[in-house]
């Protein structure tokens, strides 16, 4: 700061400028200031010493332009020497990043010309390979031409000995035909390297060598001949002038009942916006996605000049329908024998002991509850097939299934037993099966066996064993002493051989599903008796509403196969759903078949239950909803852990109940508990019945949270009785009147506060202030309440026994009179069951 005539100033940096500031106070109070400003100081860096420096008076003057400018730039408290330091640092490193780019190019460019050196060494290995292969190709054609040409002129000189002619000599022939010879082969090889260039997207001329393949050096696809012939029409049509109309293919169009705009289009191999035109000028607005029935499809098609053929939705299957076989291509197959009967007569201890096995002691209960294949190697080399269906009541399904797909049946029948249920049961299927039957007639080792009586017992059922001059062989056994087995074996092959079993093993599989499970680490598995053909990995199937393809197949043994022909029960993984036990298999040729046969038949059975649905009146829902009212339901969910297992239990909790309780399947299937399943019972209020599987992890925890009941079994006895209990449970409890006594009323009294007193001698019994009474006028009841009132005397007494007198007042009745009869009796309420 300086002073000017006495005044302060204030001093900024810079040209000395001076001027003149009014300051503002408080209390308005000013104040004049003298301001001094210095002009702000360019420093100007020295001269360079290097190359620069010493060029002409035109960029010296650049230059220290350039430094004012750097100068100018800065920044405060920066001396000349570090800018220079700093400049020359800049300098360095553009100098380097300029030589680092100048190497980076010519890496690049190196590379580049490397890439192009390999690609025309490879150019010309192919080229040269390729001449080599032509002209080892003309040098061929050369030699074949030259023996052709010595072949014709031998027979020429033979045609014509005779008459030589002056130049007919072959050597000199030859020898003037030689330069020909020798030119023609490059002239060939010339016109095949340039035929692909002359003509522009013409067909390859000459053979397609490896090389040419490999390098792809003439395209790929070629256009085929017709496609060049109809163009090089085109072409000559378009240059006379003519109009170029391309020849119409008219197709037979296959329609099925509904097909979609795009569909037909491409049915008929017409544009979809020509397809969509059409049916705007015959009054139908539909885009591409929209579905159209068949007869609008039609008449579209006939307008577009093709031919309709209409099908129908079950045609897909008919790629399944069965062919007759050649009698010669027909071989022997083994026999497949069913095991009925009724429960615990030892049809699996039969089977046991024939295949030496122990089948009895992994089954729950000791019963079987799911239908076994087994195949069984005699001692005579024969093979055979046994299927073990189950004896209870509830399995009644097995067993027809059983009977359908055998061709003989063996009625197990205990000798300490005789015939039961199942067993006339098992006879009927048989008969309805129209199998030959061979009774066994087991347990004849115990003391009270009595095989006559079971002979006897079965000619009630119009079945003659042999023993009774009919034509039903019967053997004696006994599965625990081994007895008779031998010629349980005999008679079974004896009927085989009666039965001439055939089948032909060179063809598509097809077979019957015995039983099907949801396996946790294999998923859907299906028990397939493979009745005619072969089934072999791989193959595509479809079975009933499911399709799959064989990704693996294990026998009775647990042992893994690639194939299984006629009469060979196998396990089939590869299904993508679990099929019904009973549903048919069936081998087709490609997969959208069995993906196509599968949808069909998924819609027709929506169809049909949607049908069931709609198919009746209001008045029969409303008279539905009115029985419902009335009957009380005991809802439950079910899963087993195999499809026939899942089956039969349904079957027979439908049976449970009355006209008043009935249990009520809202879901079975096969596999684990799961959450879905959960949420359903919750939703219901229902509990879950596992036969032969759990809950898992997540499943058990969502049923503790929310309070769904679990339950396990494992028999299937176990399982219904505990349903018909809790069913019984719901059924309202039995009212029961036991009469204690009888009153007479032998007077009448009207007594203020009371009303009308009868007063009444007990004549039978007692009578209790307790107890129901009834009011009885010439037998006939006038009216029915409790009593108010019951005095001995002027005492209210309890009870009053038979030949004493009391007086007895009705609630809200007093119409009694003299001769009246007072009914009195007690109400027991019982607990009913479902029987």
């Amino acid at each position: 700061m300086s002073e000017n005539d006495g005044k302060k100033t204030l001093g900024v940096r810079g040209g000395p400028r001076s001027g003149s500031v009014k300051q503002s106070f408080s209390h308005g109070r000013t104040k004049n200031v003298v301001v001094e400003t210095k002009r702000k100081r360019v420093v100007v860096p020295k001269s360079s010493t290097g190359p620069a420096s010493k060029s002409g008076s035109g960029d010296a003057g650049q230059s220290a332009a350039q430094r004012a400018a750097a100068s100018a730039k800065r920044p405060a408290g920066i001396s000349d020497a570090e800018m220079e330091r700093r400049l020359r640092a800049l300098q360095a490193a553009k100098a380097r990043e300029a030589d680092e780019q100048a190497q980076r190019e010519a890496e690049e460019k190196a590379r580049a010309e490397e890439r192009e050196r390999m690609r025309a060494e490879k150019e010309q290995k192919e080229r040269e390979q390729r001449e080599a292969e032509e002209r080892a190709k003309a040098k061929a054609e050369d030699e074949e031409r030259r023996k052709r040409e010595e072949a014709e002129a031998a027979e020429r000189a033979k045609a014509a000995p005779a008459q030589p002619a002056p130049d007919a000599d072959p050597q000199s022939a030859r020898g003037k035909a030689a330069p020909k010879t020798t030119n023609k082969p490059e002239r060939e090889r010339e016109d095949r390297n340039r035929a692909p260039k002359a003509r522009d997207g013409g067909r390859r001329s000459g053979k397609l060598t490896v090389s040419q393949a490999l390098s792809g050096g003439e395209g790929g696809r070629q256009k085929s001949m017709a496609a060049m012939k109809r163009k090089q029409e085109r072409a000559r049509q378009k240059a006379m002038g003519g109009p170029v109309n391309r020849e119409k293919v008219m197709r037979e169009v296959k329609l099925p009942e509904a097909i979609t705009v795009a569909e037909l289009a491409n049915r008929m191999t017409e544009r979809v916006g020509d397809v969509v035109k059409a049916l705007m000028q015959n009054g139908v607005m539909a885009t591409q996605n929209q579905t159209i029935d068949a007869d609008t499809a039609e008449l579209i098609i006939e307008e577009f000049g093709h031919t309709v053929t209409r099908v129908s939705d079950a045609d897909v299957e008919q790629v399944i329908e069965q062919v007759e076989d050649n009698p010669e291509d027909l071989k022997d197959r083994a026999p497949i024998i069913t095991v009925m009967g009724h429960v615990d007569h030892g049809k699996t201890s039969l089977l046991d002991a024939i295949r030496n096995a122990k089948v009895t002691q992994g089954e729950a209960g000791g019963i079987t509850q799911h239908i076994g294949a087994y195949q069984v190697q005699t001692e005579g080399g024969t093979t055979l097939t046994f299927l073990d269906t189950p004896g209870h009541a509830a399995f009644t399904s097995m067993r027809s299934r059983g009977a359908q797909v055998t061709d003989i049946v063996i009625l197990v029948v205990a000798a300490d037993d005789a015939v039961m249920p199942q067993t006339i049961e098992a006879i009927n299927h048989a008969k309805a099966a129209e199998v030959p039957m061979i009774v066994a007639i087991n347990k004849c080792d115990k003391p009270d066996a009595n095989p006559t009586k079971v002979r006897t017992d079965l000619l009630q059922h119009e079945v003659v064993v042999e023993e009774m001059s009919g034509d039903v062989q019967d053997v004696e056994v006994s599965a625990k002493s081994g007895k008779g087995l031998d010629e349980l074996l005999e008679a079974i092959a004896l009927q085989s051989e009666i039965l001439e079993l055939k089948a032909n093993p060179d063809r598509a599989a097809q077979g019957a599903v015995i039983e099907a499970k949801l396996d946790v680490g294999r998923g859907p598995v299906a028990t397939v008796l493979v009745q005619n053909g072969t089934l072999r990995q791989g193959d595509i199937f479809v079975v009933g509403e499911q399709w799959g393809k064989v990704r693996a197949m294990e026998n009775d043994q647990g042992a893994r196969v690639k194939e299984a022909g006629p009469s060979v029960p196998v396990e089939v993984l590869g299904l993508n759903g679990t099929p019904e036990a009973g549903d048919v298999l069936n081998v087709v040729s490609t997969e959208a078949q069995a993906r196509e046969i599968a949808e069909y038949r998924q819609q027709v059975a929506k169809d049909k239950r949607a049908a069931a649905g709609a198919a009746t009146t209001l008045e029969a829902l409303m008279q539905k909803a009115k029985d419902d009212e009335n009957v009380t339901e005991l809802p439950v969910l079910v899963k087993a852990d195999v499809q026939g297992s899942a089956e039969a239990i349904v079957q027979a909790l439908e049976k449970v109940g009355n006209e008043e309780v009935r249990v009520r399947v809202l879901h079975y299937g096969v596999g684990a508990i799961t959450e879905t399943d959960v949420g359903l019972a919750e939703a219901s209020e229902a509990p879950i019945l596992g036969f032969n599987v759990r809950a898992n992890a997540s499943a058990r925890n969502s049923a503790n949270q929310k309070g769904v009941e679990l339950r396990y079994y494992s028999v299937i006895y176990d399982l219904v009785d505990d349903v018909k209990a809790a069913a019984s449970g719901l059924l309202s409890n039995e009212i029961r009147e036991n009469f204690i006594g009888y009153a007479k009323i032998l007077e009448t009294f009207r007594v203020s506060g009371v009303g009308t007193v009868a007063g009444c001698l007990v004549t039978e019994g007692v009578a209790r202030r307790s107890a129901g009474v009834r009011l009885l006028r010439d037998d006939v009841v006038i009216h029915e309440g409790t009593l108010k009132t019951l005095k001995r005397f002027k005492d209210e007494v309890a009870e009053v026994i038979s030949g004493q007198e009391c007086g007895m007042a009705f609630e809200n009745y007093d119409d009694v009179r003299k001769e009246d009869v007072i009914e009195i009796f007690e109400r027991e309420e019982i607990a009913r069951t479902l029987s």
